[in-house]
């Protein structure tokens, strides 16, 4: 199954292809750029321990290692949006007959959050003089969470440079019918109106210091929902520019979320900004809002199941390389959890699969697969039709157990705890047998 999808989502053909067509200084000779993405999934996937590991295992690698770090060290990030983008609109293909899931009818749901890069090892000469963090990038990261896929990405390799900075390439590519959601850090007349000017609309929470208003209504549609109190109120953005394009204050709506629970930061009342057309009330908007940490939690899995960061690349367009490559393969896992839900839905239809698990069957199988197949044997999944492959990839899904790759669940967490104490106390040290000798003494 993860061959299939590999091999639809990133095919060497296509993958060389996209690089001839993004690239502006970078030029093939010896070394193709389908080459390197393929070692680089094997390191995300943690088939291999790392890049150099995966090139010497290689065998055939037709240029040194100094000249294969420095083709990694020279990715265009405009490159890797594009692998991104196509990727994705190749794997959608397939999800869509696999499982067909709609958020809000009508509308395409893309979540945009940024994703900073961790601190790598300073391993280039120019940071072994610093004694302080060294960070290598970030990334405006797109998620669909009814398909479950990453749909694009903006890298920058400047870390400090602000998030919104680089929402300019997809507010280009937004379109009507889509439904675009984030937080508080792009509640920004210029964003907000540059979804509404796409035709696109958009869910954003409110930031302290939003846009002025020149003009707002009364609050109406008071409503029950399960977190607490909704209401909504019409609001009109003053224009701050004066040119043709903003001559009438564009006209959205506010939502207000009065919570019964407060949130960790301790906030009681969440406020919404959204153009969506009045057919979709407002508990429906605060619904939708909530899915919005449906990318935190991708982040997360990004983190603990695929190895996206990769502290030993210190170069900003390598340690970028190695996020944008581990997203594809992140895509490339979220369809086989839907394949292989899909497959079991009528024997277990509250099956949720962890990409955890998935992740390491596919490992702890894939390497003797290959040795006792070689790839030349496989079927061909690039050029087969979407469905086609949506129902080899069932076929394949209906041979592996539920249980072996299904979710565990835990109990609910318990608050403990976390006064201040003195720091000899909190560096004392104890012996484990002792302590659990005492305790089953104490025990009644």
């Amino acid at each position: 199954m993860a061959r299939l999808a590999l091999e639809r989502a990133l095919p060497a053909t296509w993958v060389d292809e996209v690089f001839e067509v993004h690239r502006n200084r970078q030029y093939p000779r010896e070394l193709m750029f389908s080459t390197i993405v393929e070692l680089m999934t094997l390191v995300t996937l943690g088939l291999r321990p790392s890049l150099h590991a995966a090139a010497r295992k290689m065998g055939n690698l037709p240029v040194s290692m100094a000249a294969l770090y420095d083709k990694l060290n020279r990715t265009e990030p405009a490159i890797l949006r594009g692998l991104v983008r196509g990727s994705a609109q190749r794997l959608a293909q397939v999800a869509v007959h696999l499982d067909e899931r709609t958020s809000l009818p009508g509308w395409q749901l893309r979540i945009v959050d940024g994703n900073h890069l961790p601190a790598s090892e300073k391993r280039l000469g120019p940071l072994r003089g610093y004694r302080g963090a060294a960070l290598p990038g970030h990334s405006l990261v797109v998620y669909d969470p009814d398909l479950g896929l990453v749909c694009d990405v903006v890298a920058c390799e400047d870390a400090y440079e602000s998030e919104r900075a680089g929402m300019q390439p997809l507010l280009d590519s937004a379109q009507a019918g889509q439904l675009w959601i984030a937080d508080r850090h792009f509640c920004t007349h210029t964003i907000m109106q540059g979804w509404s000017r796409a035709g696109a609309e958009f869910i954003v929470r409110e930031h302290a210091r939003h846009p002025r208003l020149s003009r707002h209504g009364c609050w109406s549609g008071y409503k029950r929902i399960d977190t607490g109190r909704v209401r909504e109120q019409a609001i009109e953005v003053r224009v701050v520019h004066d040119d043709e394009c903003q001559a009438r204050p564009p006209s959205w709506r506010r939502i207000e979320i009065e919570l019964d629970t407060p949130t960790e930061a301790g906030e009681t009342v969440i406020g919404l900004w959204s153009n969506l057309p009045a057919q979709v009330d407002a508990a429906t908007i605060a619904a939708l809002y909530r899915k919005r940490w449906r990318i935190e939690s991708m982040f997360q899995r990004l983190e603990s199941v695929l190895h996206s960061e990769i502290k030993s690349l210190g170069h900003p367009r390598a340690a970028l390389l190695g996020f944008t490559v581990a997203v594809l393969a992140y895509n490339v896992v979220s369809l086989l959890q839907r394949a292989v839900e899909q497959a079991h839905h009528e024997s277990a239809p509250q099956l949720e699969v962890s990409s955890y698990h998935l992740a390491e069957h596919i490992k702890s199988g894939y390497e003797g697969m290959l040795i006792a197949l070689p790839a030349e044997h496989w079927p061909s999944a690039a050029e087969a039709s979407a469905q086609s492959l949506a129902q080899r990839l069932l076929h394949l899904a209906r041979r592996i157990s539920p249980t072996q790759v299904a979710t565990s669940k835990r109990g609910p967490k318990i608050d403990k705890p976390t006064g201040y104490v003195d720091g000899s106390i909190a560096r004392a040290h104890v012996c484990t047998a002792r302590v659990l000798k005492k305790a089953r003494a104490e025990r009644p």
